[in-house]
């Protein structure tokens, strides 16, 4: 692995990200949206509803659109052969992966700023704990959306097929995240299942951030950067140069 090399991949994806207008409106403008229709849809509700849904959807929309975004980013690479000719190039599989990643990471990071602000700031989302440390578990949660797009994109033959793993590997995170139902009053199966999947501690961080004016955080975000760190390494280990 090259820092130089990873250095110019991360430049190569953040200029191409800056030409495609469309892809950074979805990444940095869909999340504040949909977080401000879910405000508007629980304003003439009574109680605090966006109080104590907004923290876990702060977490979920960055995770999903990063997911959706780098999977199908990741598989036109190699489906254009683009891939292939980079790694014909004295740059490994974890160059062009980690390049990848901290490209994303830049985006996720503005990308959560803004949601952040939104919700904080415009819609009075209840904050007891720091905002900036809110800010950098929104960022953890993103990164991880981006970190298992690139993983699966391995396994796609066909951008459709990209997005089609959305329904394997997201979907059971947000249905088991506690999202819905507190995670300990799942079943005793579906509780288990809830504490091996990354998702859930993200959103166990965002609540804990919103609840308490002391948050014990740091536990659960580095569950989260260790998935992170995984999805990378295994990323590395089933790329494949091209789409068969």
């Amino acid at each position: 692995m090259s820092p130089r090399i990873t250095l110019a991949v991360t430049v190569r994806v953040l200029n191409q990200l800056r030409r495609d207008h469309r892809t950074m409106g979805m990444l940095l403008v869909v999340p504040a949206l949909l977080l401000t229709l879910l405000w508007w849809m629980f304003e003439e509700m009574p109680g605090d509803f966006f109080d104590a849904f907004g923290p876990a959807l702060l977490a979920l929309f960055p995770f999903i659109i990063m997911f959706l975004v780098t999977s199908v980013t990741t598989l036109r690479e190699r489906s254009s052969g683009t891939l292939e000719r980079l790694l014909s190039m004295p740059m490994g599989k974890l160059d062009f992966l980690l390049g990848y990643a901290l490209a994303f990471g830049l985006v996720a990071a503005l990308q959560s700023g803004i949601a952040v602000a939104v919700c904080v700031g415009l819609l009075g989302l209840d904050v007891q704990g720091p905002v900036w440390l809110l800010t950098v578990v929104a960022v953890g949660d993103a990164l991880l959306g981006s970190t298992l797009g690139l993983f699966v994109s391995a396994f796609a033959q066909t951008e459709f097929q990209a997005v089609q793993f959305m329904p394997a590997i997201v979907l059971p995170q947000i249905l088991l995240c506690g999202l819905f139902v507190p995670r300990e009053s799942l079943p005793d199966v579906l509780e288990a299942i809830s504490d091996v999947l990354p998702l859930s501690y993200a959103v166990d961080a965002m609540q804990e951030l919103t609840a308490s004016t002391d948050p014990a955080v740091w536990g659960d975000l580095g569950i989260v950067m260790a998935f992170v760190l995984g999805a990378l390494v295994l990323g590395a280990a089933t790329l494949r140069r091209r789409t068969a």
